[in-house]
């Protein structure tokens, strides 16, 4: 495609750089809102379906079936149709920042969409968000690759491509700016944010055409904001923060134990049955849940009852405070064990879900226990920014993410004190979000910090240097000064015949006796050899090899790779790539 290629360059004639980012940041926006239209539609299909083969007098029964059938479904497609990973929504476009500069493989432009909508369809119990997410990101890398564009747009079109599958999948514009900059961790820079403003509002009114003007969860406001209930709010944003806690570590343990489970057939029956038995049980855990978070916003709990064992006790108060306690606790389990199996899906439902229903059973609990008389259904609402806030550690994220999705920006002086209570909270206990859990842990994840990003995005294969003459230990002086004339560097590894490091010469501890030849076949290099106090591991972090390179205070330290030989790193090289680095991550 010469033709294009031309193209490509013959644009900058007629359209500036900036000018044009902001053409394909609408063109994200746009696709971004088709892909949410196409995943809400697939969805609903899928549950029609469902609803019409569903014989009424089954009952709770089908939940014993359908969730597996598509999670079943969605391991079928992925195994043996399309045989490649399919990554798990937000955490996959953070990865592609932080390691794989900016790129997304281009089957994440359909694969999300086709896996999701399956799990989720057949009564998955996790959300389109991630998934819509990642698609949005994987079209943005495309874009980024089809125009020829640095590492920083690349980036840019990614957090583009995440504000406008948030804005198009919640209606939520304003949201999804914050989202960008807060969870995707995007520069607060005029430079990114006119990008945002862009695909946000473009995939808002693309998905206002295609999806109507209706808002995810209508929510009216029937009560005046009092002082008087300041307390119980920031009770409610500490116990918000505390079950985010319980939330990130149920999520990492079960994600931990399905991963010693190899066989992927025993990951599906074990993940599908536990959880075909949990919605069983709990009826309201199918799927992402949210017609039962718009019921618990009205103040009723008929959802706790609809096709449940316990239908006959419908009226019973302890059991509806029993019930919603343990589809709060429950509902992590739920979602845990459906990506487990192999489903795929998001977290933004599932916390939604236990946000509302901690805050319905915290209002209820506190008007009965102390007979007060708090709003029940306006503390729903404000225990779905706590989650949130909790959760993803992102208190803005949060406010206007539920001030958006309810039309309830009259509560946001509510839903700041819950989202800044819970993040607090969360942050006592656990210092990164479900999402970057991983990446930190691996020292991966990038951050506001610039610094640190730049040094993060460094690789270490491309700055270590291998044309350093090797020697042995049971080799003579003699044999060690032929070396040294050939040789353009003053420092020489050591190593045994298995290439094991044991230490290096420099020319330095040479030169006092290499004109001695009566000393050439008398000494051997052992005997002038030394181990540095520091070397490098070839899987440290670039902040660690930086710092290690400073504290020793020497020009070139050595690289190891599991106590092996590998090579050196400079000063100087380091420096010269963090330079590079710096102007293509930074805006011109």
């Amino acid at each position: 495609m010469k033709w294009f290629g031309r193209l490509i360059y013959k644009r900058k004639k007629f359209i500036s750089e900036q000018n044009f980012i902001y053409l394909v940041s609408v063109l994200i926006g746009v696709t971004t809102g088709i892909v949410a239209f196409v995943m809400k539609n697939m969805v609903h299909g899928i549950r029609t379906f469902v609803d019409n083969i569903v014989v009424t007098d089954l009952h709770n029964w089908v939940y014993l079936v359908f969730p597996f059938v598509g999670i079943s479904l969605a391991v079928v497609f992925v195994k043996f149709i399309l045989r490649k990973k399919v990554n798990h929504g937000i955490p996959a476009v953070l990865y592609a920042i932080s390691k794989n500069q900016g790129f997304i493989k281009m089957h994440n432009m359909f694969s999300s969409i086709i896996t999701s909508t399956l799990t989720v369809g057949f009564g998955g119990s996790v959300g389109l968000e991630g998934p819509t997410v990642a698609t949005g990101a994987a079209y943005g890398s495309y874009f980024g690759q089809l125009f020829k564009m640095r590492y920083k747009q690349r980036v840019l079109f990614l957090g583009a491509a995440s504000a406008g599958a948030m804005a198009a999948i919640f209606k939520a514009p304003i949201a999804a700016i914050v989202f960008a900059l807060e969870v995707i961790m995007l520069d607060l820079t005029m430079a990114s944010i006119i990008p945002l403003l862009f695909a946000s509002f473009s995939a808002y009114i693309t998905s206002y055409f295609l999806l109507g003007k209706d808002v995810l969860y209508p929510f009216t406001n029937t009560v005046e904001f009092d002082a008087s209930y300041v307390p119980w709010i920031i009770l409610l944003g500490i116990i918000s923060g505390l079950l985010s806690v319980y939330f990130t570590k149920i999520y990492l343990k079960i994600h931990a134990l399905f991963d010693k489970i190899k066989k992927k057939r025993n990951k599906l029956l074990i993940g599908g049955f536990s959880l075909g038995l949990l919605i069983f049980l709990f009826p309201s855990l199918y799927g992402e849940g949210y017609e039962s978070v718009n019921m618990a916003l009205h103040e009723d709990y008929s959802y706790l009852f609809d096709n449940s064992l316990f239908f006959n006790y419908k009226d019973n108060f302890f059991v509806t405070v029993v019930l919603l306690l343990a589809i709060v606790l429950f509902k992590i389990i739920a979602t845990s064990v459906t990506f487990g199996s192999g489903g795929v899906g998001g977290i933004f439902a599932p916390t939604l879900f236990m946000g509302v229903n901690t805050g319905l059973l915290f209002a209820l609990l506190a008007n009965y226990l102390f007979s007060v008389d708090l709003p029940v259904g306006n503390f729903a609402l404000i225990g779905m920014g706590g989650m949130i806030a909790g959760v993803l550690h992102a208190p803005l994220t949060a406010m206007f993410l539920i001030a958006d999705l309810t039309s309830g920006y009259q509560m946001l002086v509510p839903l700041m004190i819950v989202s800044a209570i819970s993040h607090i909270t969360v942050r006592y206990f656990v210092s990164n979000n479900v999402y970057t859990y991983q990446l930190a842990e691996r020292g991966e994840l990038l951050t506001h910090h610039a610094d640190k990003n730049i040094l993060k995005l460094m690789q270490m294969d491309s700055l270590i240097e291998t044309n350093f003459a090797l020697i042995y230990p049971t080799q003579t002086l003699g044999e060690l000064v032929k070396i040294i004339k050939s040789s353009t560097r003053n420092i020489f590894p050591v190593v045994d015949k298995d290439n094991y490091f044991l230490g290096i010469v420099t020319l330095d501890d040479a030169r006092q006796i290499m004109f001695d030849t009566e000393m050439y076949d008398k000494t051997l290099v052992k005997e002038l050899m030394f181990t540095p106090i520091v070397t490098i591991d070839k899987s440290d972090t670039m902040e660690n090899v930086a710092h290690k390179i400073q504290s020793s205070g020497r020009f070139n330290v050595v690289v190891l790779d599991e106590g092996k030989y590998a090579g050196f790193v400079s000063r100087a090289n380091v420096f010269s790539a963090y330079r590079t680095m710096l102007q293509d991550f930074s805006d011109d």
